[in-house]
């Protein structure tokens, strides 16, 4: 229990974590504002090396699963920084760093194969 006292009195702690759920949020609202109700194909995957066929076109479920993806980020980060917290701050403060960062690149990749349909 004392892990967990620290853990959320801590504010770079504290900090990545509102990054990281700002981010899951910010994805969400982006991804379903710009879905349009699904109707229609979207862009799921884009290859530069393919040439003509570079582009493969999927169901807004497809889409969704950044949503998913997202939030799943968040929690699998917020458990393991809480478990090492208590070892080493600072490999606490990596994993919750580098979890930013995938959520900012999720929300980035998402929408530029929503601005490509």
């Amino acid at each position: 229990m004392a892990v967990y006292k620290k853990f959320f009195r801590d504010r770079i702690v504290l900090l990545l974590l509102s990054i990281n759920a700002f981010c899951a949020l910010l994805g969400t609202i982006l991804i379903l504002l710009r879905l349009s109700n699904g109707q229609g194909s979207y862009i799921i995957q884009y290859r530069a090396n393919l040439g003509i066929s570079a582009y493969t076109a999927g169901k807004a479920g497809d889409m969704l699963i950044f949503i998913l993806f997202l939030f799943v980020v968040l929690i699998i980060n917020t458990l393991l920084s809480v478990k090492i917290y208590g070892r080493h701050r600072s490999y606490a403060l990596t994993i919750l760093g580098l979890g930013d960062l995938l959520s900012l690149l999720a929300v980035i990749v998402s929408n530029a194969l929503l601005i490509l349909r």
